[in-house]
C-alpha cells in the first residue's frame, strides 16, 4: 500500500512539474521651520502639524519596508522550494524509469526459470556425468544467483529511493504552499501601508506637500549633522576593494529610478534589491533582503566602513544603503521616491556588513 500511495503521489508530482518549470542629492542648511506647519483648520481633517503628519507617514512607509522584506524572503523560499520539487520530481520520474527496467530484469529470469522446469541452465549442467560441464554449471549458478540478488537488491534500493524523493517532494510543497501564503499576507500588509501613507498625502494641498518634503529633507539633515558631528568619520578613508568599487558603480549608475517594493531592477528597486543586485553584478551573490543581509554577512565596526559595505537602518534591519564614501550612501529610500544619494547618517544605523570580508 504504501509503495501504491508513493507512486500515487510521484505522479501527482510530475505533473506538477510542467507547472514549476514553464521580477546626488545635496545637503544644503535647511530652512528655519516655519511657524505655518499647523495643517489649516479648514482642511476638514484633525488638526495635526506638518511634522506629526509626517512622522506619521514615515511609520506607515518603515512598516511597508518590513512587510517588503518578509514578502521578499517568502518569495526567496519559495523559488528554493520550487527548485527543489522541480530536482525531487525529475529524480521521480528516473526512478520511475529504473524500477521499470529492474523489473522487467527480474520478470525476465523469472520467465527462463520457468521455462527450464525451474532450474536454470547452470543448474541443468550441474546434473551432466561430464566433469568440466559440472564445473561450469556451478559458476553459472553462482553468477546467476549474484545477478538475480543484485536486481532484487538493486530494485529495493531503488524503490526505497523514490519513497524518500516522494516523501521529501511532499515536504518541499508544504513549505512551498506556507511560504505562499506567507508572502500574501506581507502583500496584504505593505498595500495598507502604502495606502494608508499615500491617503494621508492626498489630504495635503500642494504647498503642505512641498513644506512636508522640506521637512523630510530637514529632519535626515539634523540626523546626518549629529553624526558627523560625534566624528563618526574621523578614520573612515578607506578605499574600496576591487569588488567593491563595481558594486558602487552599479548601484550609483541606478540613481533616479524608482522604488518598487519587491523590485531587483533592471528599471526600478527597492533597498534590498539594489544592494543584492549590484554585488550581484561585482561577483559577489549575497542574501536577498536587508534582515537577510545583517543576519549572515560578516559584520564590521563603522570605524573601519569603506565604499561598497551595506550599511543596515533601524533596529528591525528594514533598510539597507550601501556605503560610498565622505560620509554618503546610495538607497533606493520607499515608494513615492528614486533611487538617490543620501547621509550615512541619515537613518538610525543598526550596523555595517561586509559582502566580500
Amino acid at each position: 500500500m504504501n509503495r501504491r500511495h508513493c507512486a500515487s503521489a510521484a505522479i501527482t508530482l510530475v505533473c506538477a512539474l510542467s507547472v514549476l518549470i514553464t521580477p546626488v542629492q545635496a545637503f544644503a542648511t535647511p530652512a528655519p521651520p516655519s511657524p505655518s506647519d499647523e495643517r489649516p483648520s479648514g482642511s476638514g481633517a484633525p488638526k495635526k502639524s506638518l511634522e506629526e503628519v509626517r512622522k506619521e507617514i514615515d511609520a506607515l512607509y518603515r512598516k511597508a519596508g518590513a512587510a517588503t522584506d518578509a514578502y521578499n524572503l517568502a518569495e526567496e523560499k519559495a523559488e528554493k522550494q520550487s527548485g527543489e520539487i522541480v530536482k525531487l520530481a525529475r529524480a521521480i520520474v528516473v526512478g520511475q524509469s529504473k524500477i521499470a527496467e529492474l523489473k522487467s530484469q527480474a520478470g525476465a529470469q523469472a520467465r527462463e526459470q520457468y521455462r527450464t522446469g525451474g532450474l536454470p541452465p547452470g543448474a541443468q549442467l550441474m546434473l551432466s556425468d561430464d566433469p568440466q560441464l559440472f564445473l561450469d554449471g556451478v559458476n553459472r549458478i553462482r553468477e546467476g544467483q549474484q545477478a538475480a540478488q543484485g536486481v532484487l537488491g538493486e530494485l529495493t534500493r531503488t524503490q526505497e529511493d523514490l519513497e524518500t524523493y516522494t516523501k521529501d517532494a511532499s515536504t518541499n510543497w508544504k513549505k512551498l504552499e506556507a511560504n505562499r501564503i506567507k508572502q500574501a499576507k506581507a502583500k496584504k500588509k505593505i498595500n495598507a501601508q502604502i495606502t494608508a501613507a499615500k491617503k494621508l498625502e492626498s489630504r495635503l494641498k500642494k504647498e503642505e506637500r512641498a513644506r512636508l518634503l522640506k521637512l523630510e529633507q530637514e529632519a535626515e539633515y539634523k540626523l546626518q549633522t549629529a553624526w558627523l558631528s560625534s566624528g563618526a568619520l574621523k578614520d573612515i578613508n578607506r578605499e574600496a576593494s576591487a569588488s567593491g568599487k563595481k558594486a558602487v558603480a552599479f548601484a550609483t549608475a541606478q540613481i533616479g529610478k524608482p522604488y518598487v517594493w519587491g523590485a531587483e531592477g533592471p528599471k526600478s528597486y527597492d533597498c534590498s534589491g539594489l544592494t543584492s543586485q549590484a554585488w550581484l553584478s561585482a561577483g559577489r551573490p549575497i542574501p536577498r533582503t536587508s534582515q537577510e543581509q545583517w543576519r549572515l554577512l560578516p559584520r564590521i565596526a563603522i570605524k573601519d566602513m569603506r565604499p561598497g559595505d551595506l550599511i543596515i537602518y533601524h533596529g528591525d534591519a528594514s533598510h539597507v544603503g550601501m556605503y560610498i564614501g565622505d560620509g554618503a550612501i546610495v538607497h533606493a529610500p520607499r515608494p513615492g521616491r528614486n533611487v538617490t544619494l543620501a547621509g550615512a547618517g541619515s537613518m538610525q544605523i543598526l550596523g555595517v556588513v561586509r559582502p566580500d570580508k
